[in-house]
């Protein structure tokens, strides 16, 4: 669990480096607008009903998370896109980052989106646009989710470009072991393991601790080995409610691990983090208080985020 003694961090610069957020005319109507826009496979992840009778997520609205971020003590949030099955939606939420950052620059950070099937010219000139916009990376991407293989050519091409843009790129990694959900898509480990190695310029930062690829028994080695990989802790109550934040450090490098709270996402959907809304403030504190070392906690809650994409 993420127990332990509390330390008052409050005053030390922190960094949410894994968080969406979408235009109101999503919101106003999440699967109306799938639907119409063809983006059935979002709606089954995030438009759904939990047991419970709780919603897997919230719909936001920029100002809702610059006040989900005061009360949680969180300096910046960087803001990641979907794997969407369309190239027009991709572009679409970029373009609403684009104007959340330019509104918003000392508090929001934005990665872009895109799909790869939409052809190398069509998304290498997008690439290069969001570039020139001030985006700090890729993602949250998922091959395997969007239907193109990892040796597409133009996903390679994107993949060497990030590397010369020094242009990070998040990628969803979905945990073999864990329960079966609507939409769920298995993203096998040796593709993380080969995409880094084919392309050591470039940085990967692997959502919800990479499905703890460095502690897998036939890619953990190399996966250790490799400089260029990074992990998230994005939805790590929810995915892994018993984890020992402690341990994972240990076993993963504090150094290499970034903060991240997958918000809107309900991180606690039996109530428990009802005081921090379920979101950023309940796993914010959870991890503040689970016992780490200033340094270790310092790093992870900022330090590494703003090493990997480049803020000063």
């Amino acid at each position: 669990m993420l127990n332990g003694k509390r330390s008052d961090l409050r005053a030390m610069p922190s960094i949410d480096a894994h968080v969406h957020l979408y235009p109101e005319d999503l919101n106003r109507a999440p699967g109306v607008w799938a639907t119409a826009h063809g983006e059935r496979h979002w709606a089954m992840l995030c438009t759904r009903v939990r047991k419970s009778g709780r919603a897997v997520q919230g719909f936001p609205s920029v100002d809702e998370l610059l006040h989900a971020m005061d009360e949680a003590g969180v300096d910046r949030a960087v803001l990641q896109g979907w794997y969407w099955e369309n190239h027009a939606t991709c572009v679409w939420q970029n373009r609403f980052y684009a104007a959340c950052v330019k509104a918003h620059p000392d508090r929001l950070s934005a990665f872009a989106t895109l799909h790869a099937g939409a052809g190398r010219e069509a998304v290498i000139s997008e690439v290069r646009r969001v570039k020139a916009e001030g985006f700090c990376g890729i993602g949250e991407l998922s091959p395997h989710s969007q239907g193109f293989s990892v040796e597409d050519e133009t996903w390679r091409a994107v993949l060497e470009l990030a590397g010369e843009l020094r242009l990070p790129v998040n990628l969803h990694v979905t945990e073999p072991e864990g329960r079966n959900y609507p939409g769920k898509i298995a993203t096998p480990l040796g593709d993380f393991v080969r995409m880094a190695k084919a392309h050591p310029a470039t940085v990967f930062i692997l959502a919800h601790w990479g499905a703890r690829l460095p502690l897998d028994a036939e890619f953990g080695a190399e996966a250790r080995a490799l400089k260029n990989l990074y992990y998230d802790t994005a939805a790590s109550p929810l995915i892994y409610p018993r984890a020992d934040v402690r341990e994972m450090l240990g076993q993963f490098g504090a150094e290499r691990v970034l903060f991240g709270t997958d918000y809107p996402l309900e991180l606690f959907p039996n109530g428990e983090g009802e005081g921090g809304a379920g979101t950023m403030r309940g796993f914010v504190d959870a991890f503040r208080a689970a016992g780490l070392g200033e340094a270790e906690c310092a790093a992870v809650l900022g330090g590494n985020a703003a090493r990997v994409i480049g803020l000063r």
